[in-house]
C-alpha cells in the first residue's frame, strides 16, 4: 500500500440548511483539493445538524431524511468526488423502509457510495440503531472502518472493525461540551465565550484544550487507534450544536496512538496529515492481535442482566 493524504474538518452546521451545510463542505473539499488529499472527513449529521433532530417529530424527520436510492444530497456529493477527485466521508438522516437512521455516507470518485447506520442511535426516540459494521475498500488501496461518535465508545466495536481488516477508522462526532450531570466527564461551556471568540479566543481555545474538549478524547481516543493498530481520524462539530457548544479538536492519529496533526481553534477549521502505511506493518496493536485468545471471551457475548436501552443509557446522566 502507498501513504495517502488524509483531511479532518471541524465545521459549524446551521439546522436543517442542506444547502448552506453542503456549500460549506465544498469550500473544505476544494481546500483539499488544492493539498492533493485523497480522503477528507467531516463531522456526523453535517448535512442536516444534529443536536436539534432530539426536539423534531417523526414527520419532521422524515422529511429532513433522504432515501440512498434518491437522495438529492448524495447526488450532490458524487458529483463533487468526481469533479475534485476526492473520496468525501459525511452525514445525515436516512429514511429506510420508514426507519430512521444516523448514517455516514463514504462517497468516491469513480461514483461508488457506501455508508454506515450508527451502532448507537439516541438523539431521537424516532430513529433506530444500525446493526451491522462497516468496512470498506478504497481506490487508494486503504480498508476504511466507520463508526460514529457513540459507537466509538464501545471498545468491542474498534476491536471487531480493526479484526475486518480497517487500516483507519473514521470517525465522526459531534461531542465536547456535553450536558452531563458527572462532574468527571465533559461539561457545559458558556455560549458566551463562543460569540466573543473574536475578541477573546484564549478563554474559548482553553476551553477546548481542556477538560470538556482535547482533555477528555485523549482520555481514550489515541488508545482506540494504538490498541487495534490502526489509524484513526477524528472529525468533529465547533461551535453552536443548538444548546451545546461543540469543542472541535479535529486531529488525526496514527496506528502507534501519536497525534499526528490536530486543531483546538475556535472556528471552522481543517486538518491535514500524510499516512504512513508502513507503519501499518506489525505495529504493537497488530501484535496484541495475534496473541489473542478467542476462547477465554465468551463471556462478551453473555447478558450481564446490566444492559439498557440506548436512550436509558446515554441520558442516565452517566454517558457521554
Amino acid at each position: 500500500m502507498e501513504n495517502i493524504k488524509v483531511a479532518s474538518v471541524q465545521f459549524e452546521h446551521k439546522n436543517g440548511d442542506k444547502v448552506y451545510n453542503i456549500n460549506k463542505i465544498e469550500e473544505f473539499v476544494q481546500q483539499a483539493c488544492k493539498n492533493d488529499v485523497d480522503m477528507i472527513v467531516f463531522p456526523e449529521c453535517c448535512i442536516t445538524g444534529y443536536w436539534y433532530l432530539r426536539k423534531l417529530s417523526k414527520e419532521d424527520l422524515m422529511a429532513l431524511s433522504e432515501n440512498m436510492s434518491d437522495s438529492k444530497s448524495v447526488q450532490l456529493i458524487v458529483k463533487m468526488s468526481k469533479k475534485y477527485n476526492i473520496t468525501i466521508c459525511t452525514g445525515l438522516i436516512e429514511n429506510h423502509k420508514d426507519n430512521l437512521y444516523n448514517t455516514y455516507i463514504v462517497v468516491m470518485p469513480d461514483g461508488t457510495v457506501k455508508y454506515h447506520r450508527k451502532l448507537h442511535c439516541f438523539v431521537n426516540e424516532h430513529m433506530s440503531s444500525g446493526n451491522e459494521y462497516t468496512v470498506i475498500d478504497t481506490p487508494f488501496g486503504w480498508k476504511v472502518g466507520i463508526l460514529i461518535c457513540y459507537d466509538n465508545n464501545i471498545i468491542e466495536n474498534t476491536r471487531i472493525t480493526a479484526l475486518m481488516g480497517a487500516d483507519v477508522i473514521i470517525a465522526p462526532h459531534q461531542t465536547g461540551g456535553c450536558r452531563t450531570s458527572d462532574q468527571n466527564i465533559m461539561g457545559i461551556i458558556d455560549s458566551a465565550l463562543w460569540e466573543n471568540r473574536i475578541k477573546d479566543p484564549i478563554s474559548i481555545e482553553k476551553e477546548f484544550k481542556g477538560e470538556k474538549g482535547r482533555g477528555w478524547l485523549l482520555r481514550w481516543l489515541p488508545s482506540r487507534a494504538h490498541d487495534n493498530g490502526v489509524f484513526y481520524v477524528f472529525s468533529n462539530g465547533v461551535g453552536k450544536d443548538d444548546d451545546e457548544i461543540r469543542t472541535g479538536n479535529a486531529m488525526i492519529i496514527d496506528a502507534y496512538g501519536r497525534i499526528i496533526t490536530e486543531t483546538w481553534k475556535a472556528a471552522d477549521d481543517m486538518v491535514i496529515a500524510k499516512l504512513d502505511a508502513s507503519l501499518l506493518n506489525d505495529n504493537t496493536g497488530q501484535r496484541w492481535i495475534t496473541a489473542r485468545r478467542p476462547s477465554l471471551y465468551k463471556s462478551l457475548t453473555k447478558l450481564t442482566g446490566k444492559e439498557l436501552d440506548m436512550f436509558t443509557a446515554r441520558f442516565s446522566g452517566k454517558g457521554a
